[in-house]
């Protein structure tokens, strides 16, 4: 049984294979650098023989980390067409696909000011003064006081 699981990846690391960063313009907007790509996401392609184009993800293959687009397509040998998939750090996303709400909540977690963060560290310091100095504790080892 536990040779069917090597080689298994567990879910949030193969979805870090698939973070593209964002433009300029959306990195100002949301304050993060990178993004989970989704289908629906109109990415850009900066890197590779398809630079420059610009296409919705229609499909994500989380296996390989790779995204295929719309309007990116290579002719077969025996005629056809197949579409091409593209790594998803070869391309940068120009406009978020925000119609699920998971994805808007999180977005939306990310932007709140950081007055939480410091409530939360305050606290620790707190928690953290109460405890005891080493000194106090050695008068208690065995054999009375020294």
């Amino acid at each position: 049984m536990t040779n069917r699981l090597i080689g298994i990846v567990p879910k949030h690391l193969t979805e870090r294979r698939l973070r593209s960063p964002l433009s300029r313009a959306l990195r100002e907007k949301y304050g993060r650098r990178n993004v989970r790509v989704i289908a629906g996401d109109t990415i850009k392609v900066i890197r590779g023989e398809y630079s420059g184009i610009e296409g919705k993800v229609e499909k994500v293959n989380m296996k390989r980390g790779s995204l295929a687009i719309e309007g990116i397509q290579r002719e077969k040998v025996r005629g056809g067409n197949v579409k091409v998939e593209i790594n998803s750090t070869n391309v940068i996303v120009t406009d978020l696909d925000l119609d699920d709400k998971y994805r808007q909540a999180l977005i939306q977690r990310i932007n709140e000011p950081e007055k939480k963060n410091s409530t939360e560290k305050k606290s620790k310091t707190k928690k953290q003064s109460k405890r005891r100095s080493p000194s106090k504790t050695k008068s208690n080892v065995k054999g009375g006081e020294q």
